[in-house]
């Protein structure tokens, strides 16, 4: 652990460095930022990126540049402290109460110092990767340290566009609420290999995750130039070869159905299999220790969701109230077929099958949060609740891994899930709000236009991507990680828990 702290403060030191001569440079060019992107994005993204600049003097006479609306900036920052309340205390307490007792601060430790850790990762050079321009799989340097987001020359904030043509947020904000992002990814990782992987190995292994899978495929799948990039059709073509892998192929994912969800769960679940199973995994009780903390938990995770989808239009707007209203029924919906399956598959519907069904029906809307009609959601969320039960009780003895807290089974699972019927339900013919087919005069793909098939075969090769990629880097980073320190705790010290082995302290007094 000590060589651990050494070399990750060494790292620091030297990006430290560099990012002092970086702060000595005049600000960069605006940058092109993204986030999710609504139903009515084009292909499939959400772009946050900073207002054209006017092609002449004359024109810029005319044509102020847009300043971003008080309104939507408040939203923003709403929607960002939403999202930190889903992960801290939303997520912890819903893991913590699942595993058992003397395991619990072990987990409360594992998402809060994840999600810091990534959060600072995300200032330094998390956000430059995902979201400048670079090549189509990675992002650039123009923003580390988020250098340029305040402009020293016009002695003002940078502004980044939302999905409206000169509609702006500050880039400030949109930083921050991508960071909350970035943060709960990695701490929905910890769930598949809780109660026996070492603190300092979790933490080594977040850095290379987060630095090799998780920028890119954020930047893969919501990078692009935004919409006052397309001024006419003639750069068209080049403004789309700037823009993500994913992005230019035409996916839809409103909220990170792919960056986070599908992302996190191949990792956890390569975590499961190569950290090991439990000590006494399938002959020891292993139930949860507190089911009243993990209902508690997943309330939190359903209010701080709103943030998390509605947020995700970037503005206060029509799409906006769409992600929420579709973020309460789909996830209500999954709720009452969860514990439906449930009541029929074991005779009786439990308090963690809704909480889980809650999780469920929330992972699945989340693509598809902006991009589908109430109707649409509702079909999500009542087949999200069935396929859940299906993951953690049918798949998981299937695939014979350890996942701890059913991290694949649910956020994998829903995930594709939801990314799948995105391609579906998005069609203005099943009550969809369709996507941008042309974004210089913005204008929609019109019903007989449509093609569900064809939509839903780019959905499924964005997760087909998003599976292998994540798939591979976790795979090194995990053998990395056990190379250098370590994976998992030894037996005894997993016997006597993690609460007192690993942080010296107990969750309850005796």
């Amino acid at each position: 652990m000590k060589k651990f702290i050494a070399s990750l403060a060494l790292g620091f030191a030297a990006l430290g460095l560099s990012g002092l001569s970086f702060a000595q440079d005049a600000a960069s060019a605006p940058v092109a930022v993204t986030a999710s992107a609504p139903a009515e994005a084009a292909a499939p993204a959400a772009a946050a990126a900073p207002a054209a600049e006017p092609a002449s003097a004359a024109e810029a006479a005319a044509a102020p540049a847009p300043t971003p609306n008080k309104g939507d900036t408040s939203w923003m920052m709403v929607s960002t402290l939403l999202v930190i309340l889903m992960t801290v205390p939303g997520l912890a307490l819903f893991y913590g109460g699942l595993v058992r007792s003397k395991n619990m601060l072990s987990v409360l430790m594992q998402v809060m110092v994840t999600f810091s850790l990534i959060v600072v990762l995300w200032a330094v050079y998390g956000y430059s990767l995902a979201f400048t321009e670079g090549n189509a799989f990675i992002g650039g340097f123009d923003r580390l340290f988020l250098k340029g987001t305040w402009d020293n020359v016009a002695g003002t904030f940078a502004n980044a566009a939302t999905f409206s043509k000169g509609v702006v947020i500050p880039e400030i904000v949109f930083v921050a609420f991508q960071a909350t992002f970035a943060g709960i990814t990695g701490a929905l990782i910890v769930g598949a290999f809780a109660e026996r992987a070492k603190f300092s190995a979790v933490l080594l292994f977040m850095v290379l995750w987060f630095t090799f899978s998780y920028a890119p495929i954020a930047h893969m799948v919501w990078f692009w130039m935004g919409p006052d990039a397309y001024t006419g059709a003639e750069v068209v073509d080049a403004m789309n070869g700037k823009a993500g892998f994913i992005w230019q192929m035409g996916a839809l994912d409103f909220a990170g159905g792919t960056v986070v969800h599908i992302n996190a769960a191949v990792a956890g679940l390569v975590g499961a299999y190569m950290i090991g199973k439990r000590v006494g995994y399938g002959k020891e009780a292993m139930a949860p220790h507190s089911l009243t903390l993990t209902m508690v938990g997943a309330s939190l995770l359903w209010v701080g969701w709103f943030g998390f989808n509605a947020g995700s239009a970037l503005e206060a707007n029509g799409f906006a109230a769409l992600a929420f209203v579709n973020t309460l029924v789909a996830t209500a919906a999954a709720v009452l077929s969860w514990s439906a399956g449930e009541a029929l598959h074991k005779g009786k519907a439990s308090m963690l099958g809704a909480a889980s069904g809650a999780v469920a029906g929330l992972v699945a809307i989340t693509p598809a949060a902006g991009n589908v009609g109430v109707g649409g959601a509702l079909i999500i969320g009542l087949l999200a609740g069935f396929a859940g039960l299906w993951g953690v009780n049918g798949l998981k003895r299937l695939l014979g891994a350890d996942d701890s807290l059913d991290v694949f089974g649910v956020h994998g699972v829903c995930g594709i899930l939801g990314a799948v019927l995105t391609g579906v339900f998005n069609s203005p013919n099943l009550g969809g709000p369709s996507a941008v087919g042309d974004w210089v005069t913005v204008g929609m793909i019109a019903p007989d236009a449509y093609s569900i098939a064809t939509q839903v075969w780019t959905q499924l090769k964005a997760v087909l991507i998003t599976v292998v990629w994540s798939g591979l880097v976790s795979v090194v980073a995990f053998k990395i990680v056990d190379l250098v320190i370590g994976l998992r705790v030894p037996e005894d010290e997993e016997r006597e828990g993690l609460d007192i082995t690993s942080h010296g302290e107990t969750a309850y007094n005796k």
